[in-house]
């Protein structure tokens, strides 16, 4: 894997996420029945980016959650022998409210698909919306992010990593190509 570009800093993920925010306010009137739910590994950090910045803009704090879609996966027999199982957190219901997935990078959209899966076994949502720190194109299914950081159209050669603080020491996004 060769290093291709830093697509955003750290600075850059903070803007972002406080974009992202707002549109949300804005989009909802507010945080009444809303709940953020991040998506195992990178969108929980960053669904916690946004709930800290909802209670800085509005005062109130979201309920939020962490949702592990290992189990729900299309891919699950292709990914390993002994899949890595992380835990999944809601300790509130899901039923009539506004849910927002959050996760760091929308690709095929097969996550998401896999999200919605395992939300509906928890209940019957309002709506399900997505926010996405980048979305890179290249859907294999009918999904799209209500809220985006970045659109960032890419090859299939290239990765998108995203690192955060609490996974990875740093915080920023980074493009890399698995070609020479």
């Amino acid at each position: 894997m060769n290093f291709k570009a830093n697509i955003m800093d750290g600075d850059g993920v903070v803007r972002a996420m406080m974009r992202i925010s707002h549109e949300i306010l804005e989009k909802n009137k507010g945080v009444s029945d809303v709940v953020l739910v991040g998506i195992q590994r990178r969108g929980v950090p960053l669904s916690r980016m946004i709930c800290e910045n909802i209670l800085k803009i509005e005062g109130v704090k979201p309920l939020i959650g962490i949702l592990d879609i290992t189990l729900y996966r299309d891919d699950l027999s292709l990914t390993a022998d002994h899949p890595v199982i992380n835990s999944t957190d809601i300790p509130f219901g899901i039923t009539h409210k506004h849910v927002i997935l959050v996760d760091d990078v929308l690709y095929t959209g097969r996550t998401v698909r896999a999200a919605i899966e395992a939300l509906m076994d928890l209940g019957r949502p309002k709506t399900i919306q997505l926010a996405v720190l980048i979305d890179r194109g290249h859907r294999e299914l009918p999904i799209r992010s209500d809220y985006v950081g970045k659109n960032l159209p890419t090859s299939q050669t290239e990765i998108v990593c995203v690192n955060t603080v609490e996974n990875d020491g740093k915080s920023g996004v980074d493009l890399y190509s698995i070609r020479d």
